[in-house]
């Protein structure tokens, strides 16, 4: 998880997540270093995100995890393709939740709110998820991609419109890792 605001009472009551930090840069850091110690089975990246389509507080996996931040175009590659490394544009998540809808995700430093979806072509956003596959790549471990949709319907313009749905979306991701567990185990 990226930040304290997203660990509610009902993800407290069945996780003790590592805390990454917000944004691709702080993920990455923190998520390589404990990829460093330890080499977990799977690893889920849990969270919230944003959408102007998708339900607020509803909880969706990543079918694949996109990267807006990258625009080599001037170069002459896709605009989010990685210059000069084998990876597509969009990167498939292969592990899949049977009972939990997917939709594709879009990772970026910077928070999306308002027209600013118009450039976005995927259903959600984060500010960790690319950062944090790729690390997972890195060290061969599986990954899922949670999101609860904290926010998007209105433009934000204070840190209370994304704390609001924080409530739901734990409940939620609580009930996404209640799934996950009866399906791969503890």
């Amino acid at each position: 998880m990226a930040a304290n605001p997203e660990y509610g009472d009902h993800l407290k009551q069945r996780i003790t997540p590592l805390m990454c930090g917000i944004g691709p840069v702080e993920s990455a850091v923190a998520v390589t270093k404990a990829l460093g110690n330890i080499k977990p089975d799977l690893l889920v990246s849990l969270g919230s995100g944003g959408s102007r389509t998708l339900k607020q507080g509803a909880v969706y996996q990543a079918s694949s995890v996109s990267y807006r931040d990258m625009d080599a175009s001037p170069l002459g590659f896709e605009k989010g393709q990685t210059p000069l490394i084998d990876l597509p544009v969009e990167i498939p998540m292969a592990v899949q939740i049977d009972g939990i809808e997917s939709a594709r995700l879009s990772t970026g430093a910077n928070i999306v709110s308002g027209a600013d979806y118009d450039e976005i072509d995927a259903d959600m956003v984060d500010m960790e998820t690319f950062a944090i596959l790729r690390a997972c790549m890195a060290f061969d471990v599986p990954m899922i991609g949670l999101r609860g949709i904290s926010d998007g319907n209105e433009a934000l313009s204070k840190l209370s419109d994304w704390t609001q749905y924080l409530h739901v979306v734990d409940q939620n991701l609580a009930h996404a890792v209640d799934l996950l567990e009866a399906q791969v185990g503890s």
